[in-house]
C-alpha cells in the first residue's frame, strides 16, 4: 500500500506566518488533489513548547538563524513558531484534512529538535510513525509540504533508511532555500529514493 505525509501545512509556515516558507501556501491545491489517489494519507505537526531551545528567543544574545550547538548537535535558530496550542502550529484552513487518519506531532521534547515526522534530529526517540505505516501494510511513501530542504527532506531521509520505497513529489513542496534543496534532492536520489511530480499520480 502507499501513503501521502504530509509534512507541516501549519500557519506558521506558511505567507503570514513567523517561519513563513517562500510560496508554502501553493503546496495546498496541490495536496488536496492528491488526497483522494491515496489509500493512506497521514500528516505531522510541529508542535513546540514555549520554552523550546530551537528558538533564538530562548538564547540571549543570539539572532534568529545563528547556528549553534545544542546538546551536541548543530541546531539553526529558529523564529518562535508552531507553539503547542497556538494558531499558528494548527493545519492551514485551506488544507483539506477529512483523510487524515493520524497526526504524528514533533518536536515536543524542548531540549532537542524534530525535523523528521519519524524521529527527533539525534535518533534518540521514535514518533511511532514507521510503525504505524508498517501496521498498516504500506510500502511506498509520498513525501509532500514544508519545508522541502529541512522537514520534508529528513522525513524522506528517515523514510528510505526504515525500507519504505520513498518519492518526494517535487511540486508539492517548497523550500526556504531553493539550493539547500537541490543538494537535500540528490541526497535523497543517492539514498534510493526518487523525486516525482503529481502528475505522475494525479
Amino acid at each position: 500500500m502507499k501513503a501521502l505525509l504530509l509534512i507541516d501545512i501549519q500557519n506558521d509556515f506558511i505567507p503570514g506566518g513567523t517561519l513563513a516558507v517562500p510560496y508554502g501556501d501553493e503546496v495546498i491545491p496541490v495536496v488536496n488533489a492528491l488526497q483522494p489517489h491515496f489509500e493512506l494519507v497521514v500528516a505531522t505537526q510541529d508542535w513546540h513548547p514555549e520554552n523550546h531551545k530551537s528558538f533564538a528567543a530562548n538564547h540571549p544574545g543570539k539572532e534568529v538563524f545563528e547556528t549553534i550547538n545544542l546538546n551536541g548537535l548543530s541546531q539553526v535558530l529558529w523564529p518562535i513558531h508552531c507553539v503547542q496550542g497556538t494558531s499558528g502550529a494548527e493545519f492551514s484552513k485551506d488544507l483539506a484534512i477529512n483523510k487524515i487518519e493520524a497526526i504524528f506531532r514533533k518536536g515536543t521534547d524542548s531540549e532537542i529538535d524534530s525535523y523528521s515526522g519519524f524521529y527527533d534530529n539525534g535518533h534518540l526517540k521514535s514518533t511511532a510513525l514507521a510503525a504505524y505505516l508498517e501496521g498498516k501494510n504500506v510500502t511506498e511513501v509520498y513525501v509532500a509540504g514544508l519545508a522541502a530542504d529541512y522537514c520534508v527532506y529528513y522525513t524522506a531521509k528517515d523514510a528510505v533508511e526504515e525500507g519504505f520505497t520513498t518519492y518526494i513529489i517535487e511540486d508539492a513542496v517548497r523550500a526556504i532555500n531553493d539550493g539547500a534543496f537541490t543538494k537535500a534532492k540528490e541526497g535523497i536520489i543517492n539514498k534510493g529514493g526518487r523525486i516525482i511530480k503529481s502528475s505522475a499520480l494525479l
